[in-house]
């Protein structure tokens, strides 16, 4: 059980254990009573006084003062006014995950809701009850508007939810369990949909499978070089180190840790610094092409884009995101722009570039395999059935090719094409949602093409007969993937295929570096 304390940091290990691990978490008493003391003092402070959100209007009617009488109105028309998003619903881990970060964003006291919400929201995560949140609506600018509004909806008993892998109506989810809605007092509506957490929900889960698909194409990189025997310099200690870039360095060591015991690595001192050279036409190549010779480089600030973003979005994730900021100790209220998702677009839109740039590398390591001019050890399309009537991996590597287009396209940045809206009240916006929504549909077409690639290793290595000569790493992978791809020589449809693999590498949490 994970065990939430504003006191301590949510970590991206927590958030892997109550993802993907299956853990519960359970909110601190302590903490509950920080919700309640917010509560109670902004139930006196706001007598009164003139509060956004709470006595006034949203937005550009922000000037428009709200009778007493009216107050709980309010925050319900907010939330179903607010609930108008289109398109796919979002996922469920990434619902999951964003209800985790507006849990961890007002618990910590700065929000003044009632503690039922606290308490909702953790029940909900722990039933595993989603809900339905659509893909499009959020500017990120009051944060995520739309699609919190969603998120919302169902706190209040109304809207959709997942429940048991079904959509159905909440009402009758909670009527079934014996869940009663959140009790809407003071700014319930307000808070739970000022904020960051759906594009910050989404972000971690992008974080973490990001680095697991770097982990995939560093494991690809080495055992491509082990396929045509590649030189040992290029990711050698000296040759890594006169550039001062720290994960430049980290994934030179990583392939030196796969490769250690490989018996596929050639050593350039035993072919061309023998002092034997006579031919003046030398049949080997003298160096490797870039996407073999030059993944320290490539893969290098890779690894820093994504520890950046970690780092941001973690941050992002265990900070307070509403307006305006309730401050019990200092006895007032501070209205501001803490829902401005500057912080994740910008990082999203980063990451997406890194990981455009890994789908890249895979389908350039793809074409190089299939190839047999320039990798000159491979059959045309590592056909391993007769040449001419059996087409091998033609088929496959349109898919890849494809896909990475895809890629290119999306990984046009959404931090700067911000579009005035709210009747320019909200006249710069962040556009983190779809940033982050967009960098995972990259992340997830980057897997598709890296399981590409891990089918044409597998073959490469099948072909050539060198199970028993790659390092002791790399031929348990192989062993491990071969049981989810067998070798095939006739032609086959291989979508599902494809699917499998795909599914395997997303699933697999596996670390390197």
């Amino acid at each position: 059980m994970v065990n939430l304390n504003c006191d301590k940091i949510l970590t991206l290990d927590d958030v892997k254990k109550i993802l993907f691990g299956g853990e519960k978490i359970r909110i601190d008493e302590a903490n509950r009573k920080i919700v309640s003391d917010s509560y109670e003092f902004l139930k006196k402070f706001a007598k009164n006084k003139v509060i956004y959100g709470i006595n006034t209007g949203l937005g550009p009617m922000a000037q428009y003062r709200i009778e007493d009488e009216k107050l709980a109105d309010l925050q319900y028309n907010l939330i179903r006014s607010h609930s108008a998003g289109a398109g796919e619903k979002i996922s469920d881990i990434y619902v999951k995950s964003a209800m985790l970060v507006r849990l961890r964003s007002i618990m910590q006291g700065y929000s003044g809701v009632h503690p039922s919400c606290v308490d909702l929201l953790g029940k909900l995560i722990n039933a595993n009850i989603y809900p339905f949140i659509p893909e499009h609506g959020g500017v990120g600018a009051s944060g995520d508007l739309v699609q919190l509004a969603h998120l919302a909806l169902v706190l209040i008993g109304e809207g959709k939810v997942t429940y048991n892998g079904e959509l159905r109506a909440t009402k009758d989810v909670f009527s079934e369990i014996g869940i009663e809605p959140i009790e809407v007092k003071i700014r319930e509506g307000l808070s739970l949909i000022n904020g960051t957490s759906v594009m910050t929900g989404i972000g971690l889960v992008n974080v973490i499978k990001a680095e697991q698909l770097i982990n995939w194409s560093l494991i690809a990189s080495v055992m491509l070089n082990e396929v045509v025997s590649s030189f040992d310099d290029h990711f050698s200690v000296v040759l890594n180190s006169v550039k001062k870039h720290k994960g430049q360095s980290a994934i030179a060591s990583a392939m030196r840790n796969l490769l250690r015991d490989s018996k596929m690595i050639s050593r350039r001192e035993e072919h061309f610094f023998s002092g034997n050279i006579e031919s003046r036409i030398f049949k080997r190549k003298v160096q490797e092409y870039y996407s073999l010779r030059c993944v320290p480089q490539i893969l290098g600030p890779v690894l820093e884009t994504l520890e950046m973003a970690k780092q941001v979005i973690v941050d992002e994730a265990n900070s307070v995101s509403d307006n305006p900021i309730i401050d019990v100790v200092n006895q007032n209220v501070y209205h501001g722009g803490n829902f401005h998702g500057d912080y994740v677009s910008l990082e999203m839109d980063k990451l997406r570039l890194a990981v455009t740039r890994v789908s890249m590398l895979a389908e350039r390591q793809i074409a190089f395999m299939l190839n047999s001019k320039i990798n000159e050890v491979l059959p045309p399309f590592i056909n391993l059935g007769t040449l001419g009537l059996n087409l091998g991996m033609q088929g496959i590597q349109f898919t890849a090719t494809s896909t990475t287009a895809e890629n290119q396209t999306l990984s046009n940045s959404m931090y700067v094409h911000s579009i005035s809206t709210n009747n320019d009240n909200q006249d710069i916006v962040s556009m983190g949602t779809n940033a982050s929504l967009l960098t995972q549909r990259v992340i997830s077409n980057a897997f598709q093409v890296q399981a590409i690639e891990m089918i044409a290793i597998l073959q490469a290595v099948d072909y050539l007969n060198i199970q028993n000569q790659l390092s002791s790493y790399t031929k348990h992978i192989y062993n491990e993937l071969r049981v989810i791809v067998p070798k095939f020589i006739e032609d086959t449809p291989k979508y599902e295929e494809i699917q499998k693999m795909t599914e395997h590498l997303f699933s697999r949490n596996i670390k390197l570096i």
